[in-house]
């Protein structure tokens, strides 16, 4: 009994601790067309990537996280509304500027809840660079964007900002950051990096500037000058029983061993990186100096993956394969994230915006598609999700991908794909058996059970609630 009275005020003082513990400060880091596998912690054999690395050995790595949509566009509207691309309507990467101004984002509640909130970089849901709701301060750009000397819509006006945008966007997260304030912040940073630097032509197609579009900074452009990058077990293989990547295209050759991304390609992006990551240890740097870091929520993502010539298919993403699906997820937040943990449940680009909320201690936004992936920092509970729906939109950029809308299910085994243009040219892939896609079972007798288990399980993805 003495002992158990000695252990009430402790106990007590515990739960009023953690009753007014502060709420956190929330970083997201949102890195363009980042792969899963771009760095150090994901056993990169070669990049540099110092910072990202201590965010996935202090914190959570994420193995099995995904794009709904693996576009741009629609994927930041899926990371910053919760919702799947069909209910908030931002398609594809054409301009939807005045939708994009009045989706329901976490931003709003947080700041709604008090928070001090900052957007800076590529917003990228239209080509207009005003503010949007629910953010405090703001710097952005039109459309993509550029990669040097970048024009910026920063304090109210547009105008030029010299220097290598990746480092601009760092200085100004530095300062936003180190600002004195009384509430907590949420800073999202959108990155360019890894995008190419493009223009935009009459017709609605685009040209890459530079040598494949991809420019480093200039203290980059010679690293990993002597380094071969790693090859996937699908890289230069043409894409047999494939019959919509066998289509032939007018004015392209046959995806295949001609039509890979070429390895210097593939260095500058890394090189891009490079500049990321030293801006994210810059960031993590001023947390610390402030005694911070503790008590912020850090999180870096891709928006969607890229192909370096996996099934011949070069600088690309948009498909519902897993190189263009699968995406990096890095969490730190040592109060809930025990350090080194690699949750293995399937985690999606919608469950950022509850999983930040509830992080946050605030309201859940109504009627979501995601689900906050805080349990998923000890153990999936039993009810997590089994599978989940993939689906794109076709847009008028790149003719490889024209008329190629689908809508695709993903389970933890098996994944299919059914094109919504292109008839008889559905695929069906075993992933425990068949990992780098290469059989498409759609049409194999021995498969026609799973086929239809598959087909009943996206008809029921299409068809939920939310």
């Amino acid at each position: 009994m003495r002992r158990l009275l000695f252990l009430v005020p402790a106990l007590f003082a515990a739960v009023v601790a953690a009753a007014v513990e502060p709420r956190p400060n929330v970083l997201l880091v949102v890195v363009d067309d980042l792969r899963f596998d771009d760095f150090g912690a994901a056993g990169h054999p070669f990049a540099r990537t110092p910072h990202l690395d201590r965010v996935a050995r202090e914190g959570a790595q994420f193995k099995q996280f995904f794009a709904v949509t693996p576009l741009c566009s629609p994927s930041r509207a899926n990371i910053l509304t919760g919702l799947e691309t069909r209910h908030h309507g931002i398609l594809d990467n054409t301009d939807r500027s005045p939708l994009s101004h009045r989706l329901p984002t976490f931003a709003r509640t947080l700041h709604a809840a008090g928070y001090n909130t900052g957007f800076i970089g590529k917003w990228h849901m239209g080509n207009d660079p005003t503010p949007r709701p629910g953010f405090d301060y703001w710097v952005s750009m039109k459309g993509q964007g550029e990669v040097a000397d970048p024009e910026l819509f920063e304090n109210g006006r547009l105008a030029r900002a010299p220097g290598y945008v990746t480092d601009i966007f760092t200085q100004r997260a530095v300062a936003f950051i180190r600002q004195p304030r009384t509430a907590p912040f949420l800073l999202m940073l959108s990155h360019k990096a890894l995008h190419p630097n493009r223009v935009q032509r009459a017709d609605g197609t685009t040209e890459a500037i530079g040598e494949g579009g991809f420019i480093p900074a200039e203290r980059h452009k010679t690293l990993y000058a002597d380094d071969r990058p790693p090859r996937r077990g699908n890289y230069a293989r043409p894409p047999k029983g494939k019959p919509a990547l066998e289509r032939p295209i007018p004015g392209l050759p046959p995806l295949g061993a001609e039509t890979v991304t070429p390895d210097e390609t593939i260095r500058d992006r890394l090189r891009m990186l490079a500049a990321v990551d030293e801006g994210l240890g810059q960031m993590l740097a001023e947390l610390e100096k402030q005694g911070a870091l503790d008590r912020t929520v850090v999180m870096v993502v891709g928006d969607n993956g890229y192909f370096y010539g996996e099934h011949g298919l070069s600088q690309e993403r948009r498909l519902a394969y897993e190189e263009s699906i699968r995406l990096p997820l890095l969490v730190r937040y040592p109060p809930r994230v025990r350090a080194g943990v690699e949750p293995t449940g399937m985690a999606l680009t919608t469950d950022l915006a509850p999983t930040i909320l509830e992080l946050a201690g605030a309201p859940a936004l109504p009627a979501i598609d995601g689900r906050s992936l805080v349990p998923l920092f000890t153990r999936p509970p039993a009810d997590w999700r089994k599978s989940f729906l993939i689906e794109y939109t076709t847009d008028i950029v790149f003719p490889r991908t024209l008329k190629m809308g689908y809508d695709a299910v993903r389970t933890e085994r098996y994944k299919l794909i059914r094109y919504r243009d292109l008839v008889g040219m559905d695929e069906l892939y075993d992933l425990q058996q068949d990992p780098f896609e290469l059989a498409n079972l759609h049409a194999v007798p021995a498969a026609a059970d799973v086929r239809r288990e598959m087909e009943a399980e996206l008809a029921r993805r299409l068809g939920s609630p939310r």
